[in-house]
């Protein structure tokens, strides 16, 4: 009979990590801060869904991996403000259009 262990003491990251090593990527190739046509380009060029990328970006910048900066809107991504982007489980891609910033790793 096998036990499975009910134990595991390893953080899972509230983000794909998958996507977070493509976007890694993405913003060493092009050596600058990635904008959302960036994100746009990368779904079209891998077949991803384009709000799977953005909620990957939120939580990284939600968990200080990495830093949004918008110069015409300087509020701060919250999780609030995050959350209020959802509709039916999804973001809702209009509103996500507002951050037009730039987006880059902590390092």
């Amino acid at each position: 009979m096998i036990q499975i262990s009910t134990e595991f003491d390893e953080e899972v990251p509230r983000w794909d990590v998958a996507l977070e090593s493509l976007l890694n990527e993405e913003h060493h190739k092009l050596g600058r801060a990635l904008r959302i046509d960036d994100f746009h380009h990368l779904a079209a060029q891998h077949a991803i869904r384009f709000d799977d990328i953005i909620a990957t970006m939120f939580e990284l910048v939600l968990n200080g991996n990495w830093r949004y900066a918008d110069h015409d809107d300087p509020r701060p991504l919250t999780r609030d403000r995050v959350n209020r982007l959802y509709i039916n489980g999804r973001l809702d891609p209009v509103d996500v259009r507002e951050f037009r910033g730039e987006w880059s790793p902590n390092s």
